[in-house]
């Protein structure tokens, strides 16, 4: 390593040191503050008073402080108070500047020294004063230097609490402020744990119940070919597996979008369902919002946005010229989602004919498929309920979750 790099790794240590350092009470400004002290008592104190030796009394008192802060607060402390103290006994002396350099550095430096008690501040204060007024007395002076020299001390040192004051509000607000971004961070990361665990539920309940179903329908239509000979019943079951297969396609691609992507305001999303809807199927679906929007939690607003997106694919196999009405109602407690569509030939309000087992297609919502029963769970989950049947010649879905 040359000298120059030397240089430059010294330099940023210092820098890095002066930066970390208490501008105020810190190791810069003791070392300036003793070497003052230093110059004081060398060249400022008058010769032949008996001042010299009380101030190197004082000089020592403040090496005491420098060097027992770290390990042992209270010696330090005591060593500062009498470094505080003593110069007082003779600040009363004419022309004796260099004791009122002692007696204010020390004092200041006591006073703003962090987590120091109040009332050992006040303590150091009174005794301070008290013994400046005797000293000032025994020493002949007039009432002005008795007025002036302990209001100023007074003065100044209410100014130094009021600075500390402000300088540990500021830190409580700085430790404040971190501990409210530690938590914002630590609220955003349950946050992404929760939506990915929606995710992989989803997911997982996509791929399962397609990839189950999708086995089940495929070693059917092996066992019609192979054992049965039915080649009709097989063709049956592979148009039926290809439709799982579609359907499982497409949720598996929203549930990855959703993952990708924040999901929208319910109204927005669907709405945007609704058209969609309309263009591949040129059906008339209305869409109706009742009551003021109010955000919901988005594992609840996905469970909505996927049983009403099943109900529309319902409708448009089961009934794909019939009109298909959207409806979301935001009047009451929970939210409720209802689509309804004509029904003619569906028996009174069944809901436990959705999704309950194979039957011939097209022989009402629901049949041969389980993306309803899916729904159902999904929507119990979030802690909500769906129901679906005839209600006065239309087949209705209606499912609440709560708000």
């Amino acid at each position: 390593m040359t000298l120059g790099e030397r240089l430059r790794r010294v330099t940023r240590r210092g820098v890095r040191l002066l930066r970390a350092d208490d501008p105020e009470t810190g190791w810069l400004v003791r070392i300036v503050l003793s070497a003052l002290l230093v110059w004081a008592l060398l060249y400022l104190t008058p010769a032949g008073t008996g001042v010299r030796p009380v101030l190197a009394a004082g000089l020592a008192c403040w090496a005491v402080f420098l060097v027992a802060d770290r390990r042992w607060p209270r010696l330090a402390r005591g060593g500062l108070a009498l470094a505080a103290l003593l110069p007082a006994t003779v600040a009363g002396v004419p022309d004796n500047a260099s004791a009122l350099i002692y007696l204010y550095g020390a004092l200041f430096t006591f006073v703003l020294l962090p987590r120091m008690p109040l009332r050992a501040i006040l303590a150091l204060t009174g005794g301070v004063v008290a013994v400046l007024l005797t000293g000032l007395w025994l020493a002949g002076r007039g009432p002005t230097a008795m007025l002036t020299q302990p209001a100023l001390i007074v003065i100044l040192v209410l100014f130094s609490l009021h600075r500390r004051e402000y300088r540990l509000r500021a830190e409580q607000t700085a430790l404040l402020l971190e501990q409210t971004s530690r938590t914002q961070q630590a609220q955003a990361r349950a946050a992404a744990l929760d939506e990915r665990t929606r995710i992989a539920r989803e997911l997982h309940d996509v791929l399962a119940h397609s990839l189950g179903a999708l086995g089940v329908q495929l070693e059917v239509a092996e066992a019609q070919l192979t054992e049965q000979g039915d080649v009709a019943g097989a063709a049956e079951r592979i148009r039926r597996a290809r439709r799982l297969a579609s359907d499982g396609l497409v949720e598996a691609r929203s549930a990855v979008a959703a993952l990708r992507t924040d999901v929208p305001p319910l109204p927005r999303a669907l709405g945007d369902l609704v058209a969609g809807h309309r263009a591949d199927h040129a059906a008339t679906v209305t869409l109706r919002t009742e009551g003021k929007p109010r955000g919901l939690p988005s594992g609840a607003e996905v469970s909505l946005l996927r049983t009403a997106r099943e109900a529309l694919t319902n409708a448009a196999r089961h009934a794909p010229a019939a009109p298909v009405t959207v409806a979301l109602d935001y009047r009451r407690a929970a939210v409720r989602l209802t689509v309804d569509n004509p029904a003619p030939d569906l028996p009174e309000s069944r809901p436990d004919l959705v999704g309950s087992g194979p039957g011939p297609t097209g022989s009402r919502p629901g049949a041969g498929g389980h993306g309803l029963t899916g729904a159902r769970e999904r929507i119990a989950l979030v802690g909500g309920t769906l129901e679906a049947g005839v209600v006065d010649g239309a087949w209705r879905v209606t499912a609440e979750v709560p708000a």
